[in-house]
Protein backbone atom coordinates (compact mmCIF):
# COMPACT_ATOMS: atom_id res chain seq x y z
CA UNK A 1 0.00 0.00 0.00
CA UNK A 2 2.64 2.12 0.77
CA UNK A 3 4.75 1.57 -2.70
CA UNK A 4 1.34 2.44 -4.56
CA UNK A 5 1.00 5.77 -2.61
CA UNK A 6 4.52 6.82 -2.95
CA UNK A 7 4.15 6.24 -6.90
CA UNK A 8 0.96 8.18 -7.41
CA UNK A 9 2.83 10.78 -5.15
CA UNK A 10 6.17 10.95 -7.47
CA UNK A 11 3.61 10.79 -10.41
CA UNK A 12 1.86 13.87 -9.52
CA UNK A 13 4.97 16.03 -8.58
CA UNK A 14 5.64 15.06 -11.86
CA UNK A 15 2.87 16.23 -13.43
CA UNK A 16 3.13 19.64 -11.09
CA UNK A 17 6.48 20.24 -12.33
CA UNK A 18 6.02 19.91 -15.55
CA UNK A 19 3.01 21.81 -16.45
CA UNK A 20 4.10 25.36 -15.86
CA UNK A 21 7.58 24.65 -17.09
CA UNK A 22 7.29 26.80 -20.18
CA UNK A 23 8.06 24.57 -22.85
CA UNK A 24 5.53 26.00 -25.40
CA UNK A 25 5.50 28.70 -27.47
CA UNK A 26 1.56 29.42 -27.16
CA UNK A 27 0.74 33.39 -25.55
CA UNK A 28 4.25 34.34 -26.50
CA UNK A 29 4.54 37.21 -28.29
CA UNK A 30 4.95 36.13 -32.43
CA UNK A 31 5.44 40.41 -33.08
CA UNK A 32 8.51 40.92 -30.58
CA UNK A 33 9.70 37.32 -32.06
CA UNK A 34 9.49 38.80 -35.50
CA UNK A 35 11.77 41.71 -34.34
CA UNK A 36 14.24 39.35 -32.34
CA UNK A 37 14.20 37.43 -35.73
CA UNK A 38 14.23 40.17 -38.15
CA UNK A 39 17.45 41.59 -36.43
CA UNK A 40 19.50 38.16 -35.37
CA UNK A 41 18.21 35.05 -37.51
CA UNK A 42 17.35 36.74 -40.89
CA UNK A 43 21.03 37.23 -41.97
CA UNK A 44 21.21 33.18 -41.98
CA UNK A 45 17.60 31.72 -42.64
CA UNK A 46 16.35 34.55 -45.21
CA UNK A 47 13.42 37.21 -44.00
CA UNK A 48 10.81 34.53 -45.19
CA UNK A 49 13.25 31.62 -43.41
CA UNK A 50 13.61 29.57 -46.44
CA UNK A 51 17.23 28.99 -45.47
CA UNK A 52 18.11 31.69 -48.00
CA UNK A 53 20.04 34.29 -46.14
CA UNK A 54 23.52 36.02 -47.24
CA UNK A 55 25.30 33.71 -44.71
CA UNK A 56 26.08 30.66 -46.37
CA UNK A 57 27.14 27.22 -44.27
CA UNK A 58 27.97 23.79 -45.13
CA UNK A 59 25.56 22.56 -44.13
CA UNK A 60 23.50 24.54 -45.35
CA UNK A 61 21.03 26.33 -42.88
CA UNK A 62 17.70 24.80 -41.76
CA UNK A 63 15.27 25.92 -44.13
CA UNK A 64 12.20 27.15 -41.13
CA UNK A 65 9.28 26.48 -43.63
CA UNK A 66 9.58 23.21 -43.79
CA UNK A 67 7.23 20.40 -42.08
CA UNK A 68 10.30 18.86 -40.66
CA UNK A 69 10.77 22.09 -38.74
CA UNK A 70 7.09 22.73 -38.69
CA UNK A 71 6.69 19.42 -36.65
CA UNK A 72 8.81 19.60 -34.12
CA UNK A 73 7.40 20.75 -30.31
CA UNK A 74 7.73 24.22 -29.43
CA UNK A 75 10.06 22.53 -26.57
CA UNK A 76 12.41 21.44 -28.95
CA UNK A 77 12.86 24.48 -31.39
CA UNK A 78 13.22 26.13 -27.99
CA UNK A 79 15.74 23.89 -27.53
CA UNK A 80 18.11 24.16 -30.38
CA UNK A 81 17.66 27.92 -30.12
CA UNK A 82 19.01 27.57 -26.60
CA UNK A 83 21.41 25.16 -26.84
CA UNK A 84 22.15 25.36 -31.10
CA UNK A 85 22.74 22.24 -33.28
CA UNK A 86 25.81 20.18 -33.16
CA UNK A 87 27.55 19.78 -36.42
CA UNK A 88 25.82 22.92 -37.44
CA UNK A 89 26.47 26.46 -37.96
CA UNK A 90 23.60 27.01 -35.16
CA UNK A 91 25.37 27.92 -32.38
CA UNK A 92 23.61 28.82 -28.73
CA UNK A 93 21.54 31.88 -27.97
CA UNK A 94 21.36 31.30 -24.75
CA UNK A 95 23.70 33.98 -23.75
CA UNK A 96 22.12 36.29 -25.97
CA UNK A 97 18.52 35.98 -25.43
CA UNK A 98 15.95 34.99 -22.66
CA UNK A 99 14.00 32.58 -22.22
CA UNK A 100 11.02 34.42 -23.03
CA UNK A 101 12.43 35.86 -26.22
CA UNK A 102 13.02 32.60 -27.57
CA UNK A 103 9.43 31.43 -26.91
CA UNK A 104 8.36 34.70 -28.83
CA UNK A 105 10.88 33.98 -31.67
CA UNK A 106 9.34 29.86 -31.74
CA UNK A 107 5.81 31.74 -31.98
CA UNK A 108 7.22 33.55 -34.81
CA UNK A 109 9.01 30.95 -36.12
CA UNK A 110 5.23 29.05 -36.36
CA UNK A 111 3.92 31.95 -38.49
CA UNK A 112 6.68 31.31 -41.20
CA UNK A 113 4.84 28.41 -43.56
CA UNK A 114 1.21 29.66 -42.20
CA UNK A 115 0.83 32.83 -44.34
CA UNK A 116 0.06 34.57 -41.31
CA UNK A 117 2.77 37.40 -40.21
CA UNK A 118 2.86 39.85 -37.31
CA UNK A 119 1.53 43.87 -38.13
CA UNK A 120 4.54 44.76 -35.69
CA UNK A 121 7.80 45.83 -38.22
Amino acid sequence: MKAKAMVLFVLSMLLVCAAPSGLYAAGADPGKGQSIYTNLCARCHGVEGKGNGVMKFTPPVADLTLPAVQNKLDATLMKEIHDGRKNTAMGTWKFVLSDEEIREVTAYLRTLNSGVRSSRP
